[in-house]
């Protein structure tokens, strides 16, 4: 390893297009305007036009969003002529009416040189997502992919309007980058799998994350001579454990491992870490992603506390989407020493649980090493970049679906304070405050119930085809073996569970058979039905599919490999669960909750909570098995959801000031 003497990057290409506009402007950079430039077809004036938007926001910077060019009736391709090897290709969008035609009503695709970037793309839904999921305040955003131009020395970037519908675009960007940055990069680790794909120059990217942990946003004008754009971690943090943050002042000294292109120096000059109260929780990142797709993410690390000086001085554990990735991440094993960054390649999948590609939340999380006897218990991260690979050449995926509300603001204040508090006590305030807040989030929800009822109660109940795969009632009795009772794994107030398995016994499953003396009707079944299907959360057990054949009534789910919260707290003779686990289980039922008070069309009352309604799977991740009840008793059952809250709360209290205050160290797929 040698130290790097080499200047920043200089592109090659380097293109810069303020679309609908006929003018050069010089902001932050110089952009030119697309009327009658070199990039355009020749017939620009006949397939397209230009546009101001009728209303600009205040954040809104100018350039390139005064104007744009619009696309309503046929494909417009631009045409960029670039050297061969791997670009930056960025589409700059502000959604907003353009000469009378209303943003929501904008549908899209976008393809360059035979990728397909975008497909039936909605820069509004794009846009409202982003805000009310808190990744910005902001009404305008950036697409960014990365594409290796082969021999043919022209990148293309086509635009093509769905029907009815129109295309618009602000600004484009085409912009070199080093061979081997990204593309042919050294040989990633792959999570959960030996092997997978490759990113080589068949293979085209596109950048979901790129944030600086622990510093300031770092503008394209501050990168390194690519123009990218590093942002705060603050929104992506898991609850109140946003740790610490430190800055170093002396020189990064940058290597021909990690030159000095590959992130601006003050991301390596700044992290956030764990520091005292490493023990007492894991320091954690929540990133919602499209599912159905592979991701590469690039962990960006440098020693800068001036107290580690060796090896073993911290030795931490590195989790993607609940699984070990580094069991032994030391930096003075990685790097010289302090000051000489690094970063480590993980290639994942993220899972498609409904065949939908929805939004998945993938999770990075750090925790120090309870088997080593390391000097310092710490943890620590200073950049973290996200890439969606394209799958057979595509990485377009639906446009996110809304909720009706904003979620709640996350906290912002970091945890302080150098006295160690034990570990029941900053437990049982996670678990205390989790279940005030959903207390309060039922009462507000009962009395919104009287003003929407959430259950349908109409006769014209339609069964949905999209969500929800309709079994034979032949694959059902294979599956369960004729409904046998050594099958069986419970019941329900619908009737009897069984675990089933599947497309060719490849698939695990829990399925319920309506008992004929249920009160529950065909009525029921439908609506049941029609309900839960389009109920889709981390923390909800999501319904596969359903049976209604020859007078059987059967509702599919995902298969809990770890049964219900109750099997593991009361008369068992299983391994008790950890107080930390037991606090992550409660948080994961709250959201789960939330979700159905506040995340969908209409608001749901679970009304049955209890400890036999929260499932764990395989990975312990808690799911609350979803219910809407139609009997008279729902008012009582309702209120009884929040005095269960309460009273396992204080449960969890009393055991808490029995244990012998010992610290507990974080499971390894916590």
């Amino acid at each position: 390893m040698t130290i790097s003497i080499a200047q920043p990057f200089k592109a090659t290409d380097n293109f810069i297009l303020d679309c609908g506009s006929s003018s050069t402007t010089t902001c932050d950079r110089k952009w030119e305007g697309d009327y009658h430039s070199e990039f355009v077809p020749s017939n620009t004036t006949t397939t397209s036009f230009s546009s101001t938007p009728h209303y600009l926001d205040p954040s809104v910077p100018g350039t390139p969003y005064l104007t744009a060019r619009v696309f309503n009736s046929s494909s417009f391709t631009y045409t960029f002529p670039v050297s061969e090897g791997p670009k930056f290709l960025r589409l700059y969008f502000y959604p907003a009416t353009y000469s009378g035609l209303n943003a929501n009503q904008s549908f899209f695709s976008v393809s360059s040189n035979g990728y397909s970037l975008l497909t039936n793309f909605s820069a509004f839904l794009t846009a409202s997502f982003l805000v009310q999921s808190g990744s910005t305040q902001i009404p305008y955003f950036v697409k960014e992919f990365l594409i290796h131009v082969n021999n043919t020395q022209n990148l293309n970037v086509m635009f093509t309007p769905s029907p009815n519908s129109y295309a618009f675009i602000n600004g484009i960007e085409v912009v070199s980058m080093p061979e081997n940055l990204y593309i042919n990069a050294k040989t990633p680790k792959y999570v959960n799998q030996l092997t997978g794909p490759v990113i080589d120059n068949g293979m085209a990217l596109e950048n979901i994350y790129r944030l600086n942990m622990g510093g300031g946003q770092v503008t394209a004008d501050e990168d390194t001579g690519m123009y990218r754009s590093w942002y705060q971690d603050n929104n992506y943090i898991f609850g109140a454990a946003f740790g610490w943050t430190f800055v170093y002042s002396n020189p990064i000294m940058f290597t021909t491992e990690t030159p000095n292109y590959t992130a601006p120096e003050i991301v390596y000059q700044t992290q956030r870490s764990m520091d005292n109260m490493a023990d007492m929780y894991n320091l954690t990142w929540i990133l919602p992603v499209d599912s159905g797709f592979y991701y590469m993410l690039r962990l960006h690390f440098c020693n800068i506390i001036p107290q580690y000086t060796g090896k073993n001085n911290v030795v931490f554990r590195i989790f993607i989407n609940n699984q070990t990735v580094e069991q032994e991440a030391d930096l003075f094993y990685w790097t010289q020493g302090s000051g000489y960054p690094i970063f480590k390649d993980y290639i994942v999948f993220v899972n498609d649980p409904d065949g939908r590609r929805s939004k998945q939340d993938l999770w990075v999380a750090m925790h120090p090493n309870p088997k080593f006897k390391s000097k310092y218990h710490n943890a620590y991260l200073n950049g973290l970049e996200v890439f969606k690979l394209s799958m057979s050449g595509d990485l377009s995926s639906p446009s996110p679906e809304l909720s009706p509300e904003h979620p709640p603001p996350r906290p912002v204040s970091a945890i302080k304070g150098n006295k160690k508090t034990p570990p029941y006590a900053a437990i049982f305030g996670g678990v205390s405050g989790c279940f005030v807040l959903l207390s309060v989030l039922l009462l507000v929800v009962l009395v919104r119930k009287k003003r929407a009822n959430p259950c349908s109660t109409t006769d014209d109940v339609k069964l949905p085809s999209d969500r929800c795969r309709r079994f034979t009632l032949q694959e059902v009795k294979t599956a369960t073996n004729e409904f046998n009772d050594n099958c069986s794994i419970g019941s329900g107030g619908f009737g009897k569970v069984y675990k089933g398995y599947v497309d060719n016994t490849t698939t695990i499953v829990a399925i319920q058979r309506l008992n004929p003396s249920s009160s529950q009707g065909f009525h029921e079944f439908r609506t049941e039905i029609a309900l839960l299907s389009r109920l889709r959360h981390v923390h909800l057990v999501s319904m596969i599919g359903y049976c209604e054949d020859k007078g059987e009534m059967v509702l599919v789910y995902d298969y809990m490999g770890h049964g219900t919260l109750r099997e593991h707290l009361y008369n068992t003779n299983k391994p008790p669960l950890s107080w930390k686990r037991r606090l992550h289980i409660c948080i994961g039922a709250a959201k789960g909750l939330h979700y159905l008070h506040s995340g969908g069309n209409r608001a749901i009352i679970h009304r049955d909570v209890k400890s036999t309604n929260i499932l764990l799977d395989d990975n312990w991740v808690p799911k609350v098995a979803s219910s809407c009840l139609h009997d008279e008793e729902s008012e009582r059952r309702a209120m009884e959801e929040v005095v269960w809250g309460l009273e396992f709360a204080l449960e969890l209290q009393e055991a808490a000031e029995k244990q012998d205050g010992h610290d507990e160290t974080m499971p390894e797929n916590q």
